[in-house]
């Protein structure tokens, strides 16, 4: 498969996925919040939310909340549908548990097909 030099990686993808996801709850989380959701130090989110913002994906200062920029939202959207599609589909066909089927949904989401996405999320959309 070709690689671009912008591609995206899975860790940056579930960072931007969980920005998004935060920023539905509440307007006010803070880098803390991310640590305690995604069960990792409060240093390894800092030093994640300074890559992504010299990506340009968010705009993110020390002890200031972590906002999207753009390029970061049209991702984190991309992302967050997919794992929604996915997450049901599991559930409803396959009988998963919440917990099972977000877990697969978090690990596919990343490597999916777009082809193969389209056809999941239409055959959920004729529910």
């Amino acid at each position: 498969m070709n690689k671009s030099l912008n591609q995206k990686t899975a860790s940056t993808e579930d960072y931007l996925e969980m920005i998004y996801e935060l920023s539905i709850q509440d307007k006010n989380f803070k880098s803390v919040d991310i640590a305690n959701k995604m069960n990792i130090s409060r240093a390894s989110v800092s030093e994640a939310l300074k890559k992504l913002s010299d990506k340009g994906y968010i705009i993110y200062e020390k002890y200031k909340q972590a906002q999207l920029t753009e390029k970061g939202l049209e991702v984190a959207k991309t992302i967050y549908e997919k794992h929604q599609v996915l997450c049901s589909f599991f559930k409803k066909y396959l009988n998963l548990s919440e917990e099972e089927a977000s877990i697969n949904a978090c690990r596919i989401e990343h490597v999916i097909t777009e082809n193969a996405f389209i056809k999941i999320k239409k055959i959920m959309k004729n529910i």
